[in-house]
């Protein structure tokens, strides 16, 4: 696998309201155009979603994966990773918080994908990064109204 592609956003809203918006995994389509549904199929034992089946359009990128979601580094980070989907071989993913004051937050998302067929680098690159700043955009606009 290739290193992932990253960006941060500065977010005018607590910690908790966009630890909340991103822990709610089947809210995403609400926010997010490029998520179309996302469906929870298992809970741990603390009703967190542990894995999720969605239907994404990004672009050039559609696909249905079924990403498994890991908690251990949360609340101040949430990882997942792909299951199983129908033409992606492979995304993973990170949202780290940090509080900048009791107010503002800044959110890292970091996103790897690998596809079943041959794209260069460089494209591949391109597109995570497209869908990375697509969705802290939409985050932002979510939670500052």
């Amino acid at each position: 696998m290739a290193e992932f592609s990253k960006s941060t956003i500065s977010i005018d809203a607590p910690i908790k309201a966009v630890q909340e918006a991103l822990f709610a995994l089947d809210k995403y389509p609400d926010w997010s155009t490029q998520i179309k549904s996302a469906e929870a199929i298992a809970r741990d034992d603390q009703g967190r979603i542990t894995k999720v089946k969605m239907s994404i359009d990004a672009g050039m990128m559609k696909d249905r994966p079924t990403l498994d979601y890991d908690w251990s580094g949360a609340p101040s980070k949430l990882s997942f990773s792909l299951d199983e989907a129908d033409l992606l071989t492979g995304m993973d993913g990170i949202y780290s918080f940090k509080s900048i004051d009791e107010d503002t937050t800044e959110v890292t998302y970091e996103l790897e994908v690998s596809l079943s067929m041959p794209i260069p680098a460089m494209m591949r690159q391109k597109a995570e990064k497209a869908t990375i700043d697509a969705a802290l955009s939409q985050l932002k606009t979510h939670l500052e109204g």
